[in-house]
């Protein structure tokens, strides 16, 4: 009970004896125990009461960020840096974070009764020097998802629809960060359903109900030229609120110019004398 009464303390301070701090050490450096296998059985309660909610299921998404106060950084890998609010000889300040990242999916129903984490993944980043500029010089859709941190958001989406089993009830919410093509394949291949903030403003085939107009071709521009549908009011702090109108719109998107090398089209079944036609 005093480790769990303690959970900031240090492992010493929080086990009590020398015993308990060593069989906590070894506990964390056995390469036998992941974080799935820590998991395992939470997820298997998790997938019983999916089984027995009723309804459609939401499984959110997000990534977590716990930060810890070290000397030596490197010891446990790195977050992010952020502006630390002072200026050092006439630029800003900024101070590199130390912790570990966790990106999970949570089981919802339509009520908002949490069911459990259907999916979860822990890691660290390395600083190294050259990032930025090499980030400066790549250009990010022409390098593949799985090479990516980004790719936590197929693994998260393909480990939860194989702990459910019935993809067809879920509906997967995710923040600007999960909007990539990737995911939108995946979980059509899946046949699933998901929810995404966008962020960019993709190609899109032309609409065929009206002549085009510059600018047709972008999601962005289709989906402001539908009619408002209804609206929804969400307050805001005590005396403000915020008055959201609705429109949506069935829209074909194009994969990224980079990409469509890896999105061609096939043709299948045709005559056996003739190979298969993919049009790129």
């Amino acid at each position: 009970m005093t480790r769990w009464s303690a959970p900031g303390h240090p492992i010493p301070a929080a086990c009590g004896d020398w015993a308990a701090t060593k069989a906590a050490y070894r506990f964390f450096d056995n390469p036998r125990v992941t974080e799935h296998g820590v998991l395992a059985g939470h997820f298997a309660a998790t997938a019983k009461r999916c089984t027995d909610s009723e309804g459609p299921i939401l499984i959110v998404q997000d990534t977590t960020e716990f930060t810890y106060s070290r000397t030596r950084l490197g010891k446990i890998g790195f977050t992010r840096t952020v502006n630390a609010g002072g200026y050092k000889a006439g630029r800003s300040y900024a101070v590199t974070l130390s912790g570990m990242l966790m990106h999970s999916s949570l089981a919802l129903t339509l009520e908002g009764t949490p069911l459990g984490l259907t999916a979860a993944k822990f890691w660290t980043r390395t600083k190294y020097k050259g990032t930025w500029t090499l980030k400066r010089h790549v250009n990010p859709t022409r390098v593949p998802i799985e090479t990516k941190e980004s790719y936590r958001w197929l693994e998260n989406l393909r480990q939860s629809m194989a702990l459910i089993g019935t993809p067809e009830r879920c509906v997967h919410v995710a923040d600007r960060e999960s909007d990539i093509y990737e995911l939108f394949c995946l979980a059509q291949d899946l046949g699933t359903r998901f929810l995404v903030r966008v962020q960019t403003n993709r190609l899109a085939t032309e609409p065929t109900s009206c002549e085009p107009k510059p600018g047709s071709h972008r999601v962005f521009a289709q989906l402001s030229a539908e009619p408002w549908v209804g609206c929804h009011c969400v307050k805001i702090g005590q005396n403000e609120t915020a008055r959201l109108h609705v429109n949506f719109a069935t829209i074909e998107t194009l994969p990224p110019k980079g990409k469509r090398k890896r999105y061609a089209v096939r043709v299948r079944g045709g005559p056996p004398c003739r190979n298969c036609r993919i049009w790129h």
